[in-house]
């Protein structure tokens, strides 16, 4: 008889989640970032340096996915928190979303400044997400960097990417101890997420912006209560991945430095 092997423990033979607290990693995600968004999708110009970036990342902490066998990072997401000094930022949603806010819904008001913020900039470079007999990467791949990620085994595990990246970036809000973040996705793949536990309400209608979207909501209290026994399985392996890297201090730069 097999063995069952655990979505925890089959994601963590792959992959490891990576907190980006150096200039490095966080360029490693900016590369993810304009690969999916501006030479795969093209939602986004091209950049000479190759890396796609916005105002927001002077405010976000970032997450990549580093795939063990080979080195490389199959993925990216972040978290956007208005620093204490200036609590005021807005973030996209509250820049670009207040006006799809369902009528009677006044919520926002009782979150205090950094006590939430908001998820975004998910990638995942389309040959970690395609399946075999898809169009080819429409960018170069080095034969001998991805020899070693070609079994079939392996491939199986790449959908786990992005569950994992969700995963991941919710339990960093949790240890930031965030009252709710906010996230700007497809109501479709909300729905998907909904099956797995988390859930996200709608609080916003639905805006065409490179797809039907809409604004959705994670309270603090349901971050994790409502994921199955596997899912709450890879949460918790996350998230004590996660508090071995993360470092918070009331005021913190992102060069290490105390404000």
């Amino acid at each position: 008889m097999t063995e069952h092997v655990s979505i925890a423990e089959n994601f963590n033979q792959y992959f490891e989640i990576v907190y980006a607290d150096t200039a490095e990693l966080r360029q490693e995600s900016f590369r993810i970032r304009h690969m999916v968004y501006c030479e795969e999708l093209g939602w986004e110009p091209l950049r000479e340096d190759g890396m796609e970036t916005d105002p927001f990342d002077s405010a976000a902490f970032s997450l990549l996915l580093r795939h063990r066998n080979s080195g490389r990072y199959a993925g990216t997401v972040r978290v956007i928190i208005p620093p204490p000094e200036n609590a005021a930022l807005q973030l996209p949603f509250e820049q670009y979303c207040l006006q799809s806010l369902y009528p009677g819904f006044d919520q926002l008001n009782k979150y205090r400044r950094g006590a939430f913020g908001e998820i975004s900039r998910l990638a995942v470079p389309e040959y970690f997400r395609r399946r075999p007999g898809e169009a080819q990467s429409p960018y170069p791949i080095n034969e001998n960097a991805t020899a070693s990620i070609e079994t079939e085994e392996e491939r199986r595990n790449f959908p786990n990417i992005a569950l994992g990246l969700y995963l991941g970036i919710i339990a960093l809000v949790k240890i930031c101890n965030h009252a709710a973040t906010f996230v700007v996705v497809e109501p479709r793949l909300n729905k998907r997420l909904d099956r797995l536990g988390l859930r996200f309400k709608q609080i916003g209608a639905e805006m065409d912006y490179h797809g039907i979207r809409a604004l959705f909501l994670l309270r603090q209290e349901e971050y994790s209560s409502d994921l199955n026994a596997e899912m709450l399985e890879l949460f918790n392996l996350l998230e004590r991945e996660l508090r071995r890297q993360v470092v918070l201090l009331p005021y913190y730069n992102k060069m290490g430095a105390a404000l």
